[in-house]
């Protein structure tokens, strides 16, 4: 009886499977592209933005300069969605690379940059919807009490 580790070990692919591959590399390349597109925008947009807030007038809602906090908050922004978009990248281009090159390391390596744009999705999810559930029962406490 053969080893489980053994049999992985020897997966090899098909040209069905290697013609996904290489069509999902074309789209996550032409994903990111539009990814590092929209990332260039936001850090333009984060300036005017900045301007633009700073040409109010401050008033009772808004007692302090509010132009550099949105500067400073599409600046975060973008930082945050450049990494599973430069991940994102890094696959395609690889997956490309190791299509062409038929070499094991290249796939692997594709594979792993995968791996990181997902988990960091995954992570960057969990963050989020802890933080809604932090506000929900922030209000729900607000709420008792009010």
């Amino acid at each position: 009886m053969e080893n489980p580790i053994t049999q992985l070990e020897q997966l090899t692919l098909n040209s069905a499977s290697k013609s996904f591959l290489r069509e999902t590399a074309k789209w996550t390349y032409f994903l990111s592209i539009l990814g590092f597109i929209g990332l260039a925008l936001m850090v333009v947009f984060s300036f005017f933005a900045g301007a633009l807030f700073n040409s109010l007038p401050e008033t009772q809602a808004m007692p302090f300069d509010f132009g550099p906090v949105m500067t400073i908050m599409y600046l975060v922004m973008a930082l945050i969605y450049f990494f599973p978009v430069y991940y994102l990248f890094q696959f395609s281009t690889k997956m490309k690379m190791a299509l062409r090159s038929k070499n094991d390391e290249d796939l692997a390596k594709a594979f792993e940059k995968l791996k990181s744009h997902y988990k960091f999705l995954g992570v960057f999810t969990i963050i989020i919807l802890s933080i809604y559930f932090l506000f929900f029962l922030l209000a729900m406490i607000g709420v008792a009490f009010a």
